[in-house]
């Protein structure tokens, strides 16, 4: 089944009842949800573009409204309306005035394919523009509530472009004494510091630009009074205004040292427990992951909840439970040692991050971690207690897009956990597994090919002309989590996209392989018709590969037919030619699919090393006209000259048979002569014998 794609709100201007139902049929062939509605008048149309619309296609000429009109109006009210103008036939001077009025295309009527990718362009576009309104719009937010933070700050902040001010907050401003961010304009940073410390701070500078991350140096800052303090600035990388820079902050340093580290060390603790607190084991993480992107440090983080915490507040009241976390907290400290950062995440929550621990690694100390905690008695208030921990564990790596990205995985793997002191490490097939159940097609694909899942189908290919061998053409499917088969051309495109193609067309050749040699057996000449992606056209390393593979299998090498599509061949000539010459160095046959609709075909032949010609489904689709027989016989005969093995595809009914028969063609499949099967299980014989 097709992911569900998200209705389509379509307007039509067509005076025809017949020709917009027929319209919107095309959508829905296409598998486009869509709710349509047929403008009659100016007036309707006011309405109308009182509501939300995804599209509006109007027809050469209505009695009701004219289509000039019709744009003038959306453009007056500002509409993101998509408009397509149909013409009658192809007018230049109607399709260059469409579009001079604001149209996003103009094109003649009937061309229904072409219409159903304009639309298509079209409907991706406006998507596309409405996803950027709604980031511009947060982006905009987020920018006020930045510059609000930065304004109410009580730290000083300034930002530094090539070492002159860009920006400064209120703070910074009555930190050295200026009553207005434009005297700051134009000053550069060094001269707001003392002379004795320019040198260090230049060369500081100078050095930093070439660095990442943050950075501190202590220096004395001059006021603008003359007078001079004591500061430390912090510096990090930053963006102003879209510019690179660097930000600064700024604390003067006060004669209570000790104190400022004491308040900042409370700032960052759980006041119970005197472990980290949520906030700041959160910054850890973000400072893990990027470790783990920029220089490849893995670690492990440890979701440690409290099990029947419910029941022990109950029991052991607030104060009580207080002082059962607190003893948790120093058996956790002593279990995990001086190198964990530990902290306490939620009311019944610890977490732990164990830096170049991977969660296989941390499952022996984790384990034991739970056998001491089942078996430690908590003395409160004269009571004894005792309680057990749930532990989901996942791993920081070089993928690891954030850090709260992996205490959500974490989090996850022990709210999975059914029973008490367990523990369950993040398998990153279970994240693949959800994705596919949110409708993900990249990942049914990584999980078919994880799971060896895929669905093969064999559709026989029936000689006509007395070829002892039994034909079949490999079709790979995919099925959903609700086991649906995806439509192949959801997949086959996606799989290209997200660089799976190879894989997958490798998973293909080899498990055909395994059943072919099965299949030949029990006594069958059958021969196998296998599609390769453009992916394995441009794969260097594959004629190697299929030699061994063939070899293993102990298969003749023309037991397998390998099948480029005309498109991908004339895409990737120059690899197509070298592929077919190395597969026929192979003793394999090589076959040409969708043949036929180039401008040259027999231009792309000449390069190619091809056996077997399919033609493309088209010729087929239509043979009751005798200019679409004479064109098929035409393109047959030229094929026969050649010496090409010919096959039709797409025969649907017995009519076409004598057609195709007299065309002389080699080969023909189709459903009315069998679909696609899980089994090789055709009867070839049934042919002859008629």
């Amino acid at each position: 089944m097709a992911i569900e794609k998200k209705t389509i709100r379509l307007l039509i201007l067509e005076d025809s009842q017949n020709e917009a139902e027929r319209l919107v049929s095309l959508f829905r062939n296409s598998g486009r949800a869509t709710r349509v509605h047929r403008l009659v008048s100016s007036d309707d149309l006011a309405q109308a573009l009182a509501q939300s619309w995804d599209l509006l296609i109007a027809a050469p000429h209505s009695d009701n409204l004219d289509p000039n009109e019709a744009i003038t109006a959306i453009r007056r009210q500002a509409k993101d309306i998509p408009f397509i103008q149909l013409t009658d036939g192809n007018d230049s001077d109607a399709i260059t005035e469409a579009l001079a009025l604001g149209a996003q295309d103009a094109l003649p009527q009937g061309e229904d394919e072409r219409l159903m990718l304009v639309a298509n362009r079209e409907l991706a576009n406006l998507e596309e523009r409405r996803a950027r309104r709604v980031a511009e719009v947060a982006l905009r937010e987020a920018e006020k509530r930045c510059q609000l933070l930065l304004d109410s700050s009580v730290d000083a902040i300034t930002y530094v472009h090539e070492g002159m001010h860009i920006y400064a907050n209120r703070a910074y401003l009555e930190l050295f004494c200026y009553e207005d961010g434009e005297e700051l304009e134009g000053i550069p940073m060094i001269d707001l510091i003392a002379g004795s410390d320019q040198a260090n701070f230049k060369d500081f500078l100078k050095n930093y630009q070439n660095a990442e991350g943050n950075a501190e140096l202590a220096c004395t800052g001059i006021k603008e009074t003359g007078q001079s303090f004591k500061a430390r600035m912090g510096f990090s990388p930053a963006t102003y205004a879209g510019e690179p820079c660097i930000q600064v902050v700024i604390r003067a340093e006060s004669g209570n040292a000790e104190l400022e580290q004491r308040l900042r060390e409370i700032s960052s603790q759980d006041l119970v427990t005197g472990l980290h607190n949520r906030s700041h084991f959160i910054e850890l993480m973000d400072s893990a992951a990027e470790r783990a992107v920029n220089a490849g440090q893995t670690a492990c983080v440890a979701y440690i909840r409290v099990d029947r915490y419910a029941a022990l507040l109950a029991e052991a009241g607030l104060a009580g439970i207080d002082l059962l976390l607190t003893d948790l907290a120093h058996l956790l400290s002593a279990h995990f040692g001086s190198n964990a950062q530990l902290a306490r995440f939620g009311d019944d929550v610890f977490t732990v991050l164990l830096a170049g621990q991977t969660p296989e690694q941390s499952q022996a100390s984790l384990h034991e971690l739970l056998k001491k905690t089942e078996s430690h008695l908590f003395e409160i208030n004269g009571r004894t207690l005792q309680t057990s921990l749930s532990i989901g564990a996942a791993g920081v790596n070089e993928k690891t897009p954030r850090g709260q990205d992996v205490i959500d995985r974490a989090h996850r793997c022990a709210d999975e956990l059914t029973s008490g002191n367990s523990l369950k490490l993040f398998n990153p097939a279970d994240e693949l597994a959800a994705a596919a159940n949110r409708g993900s097609i990249v990942a049914m694909l990584q999980q078919a090919l994880e799971n060896n899942s895929f669905r093969l189908l064999f559709q026989p290919i029936i000689s006509l002309r007395g070829d002892s061998h039994e034909h079949y053409e490999v079709l790979l499917r995919l099925l959903n989590p609700q086991g649906e088969e995806v439509p192949p051309l959801d997949f086959l495109r996606a799989a290209i996209d997200a660089g799976l193609a190879e894989k997958i067309d490798r998973w293909v050749i080899l498990n055909s392989i395994k059943l072919l040699a099965q299949h030949r057996s029990k006594g069958h000449s059958t021969r196998l018709f296998v599609n390769l992606s453009s992916a394995s056209l441009q794969d260097q390393t594959i004629l190697p590969w299929l030699s061994v593979a063939l070899k293993a299998a102990r298969l003749p090498s023309d037991a397998l037919i390998f099948q480029l599509s005309e498109p991908d061949a004339i895409a990737y000539l120059k690899q197509a030619k070298a592929l077919t010459q190395g597969l026929n160095e192979l003793h394999c046959k090589v076959g040409l699919s969708q043949f036929g609709c180039s401008l040259n075909p027999f231009n792309t032949l000449k390069h190619l090393s091809i056996d077997f010609v399919k033609v493309d489904g088209s010729f087929s689709q239509d043979l009751s006209g005798a200019d679409n027989q004479e064109a098929l016989k035409t393109l047959l005969a030229s094929l026969h000259a050649q010496a090409k093995l010919t096959i039709v595809p797409f025969v649907e009914s017995a009519s076409v048979l004598s057609t195709l028969w007299q065309a002389g063609v080699n080969y023909i499949q189709g459903y009315y002569l069998q679909g696609p099967t899980q089994s090789m299980d055709y009867d070839f014989s049934a042919g002859d014998e008629d």
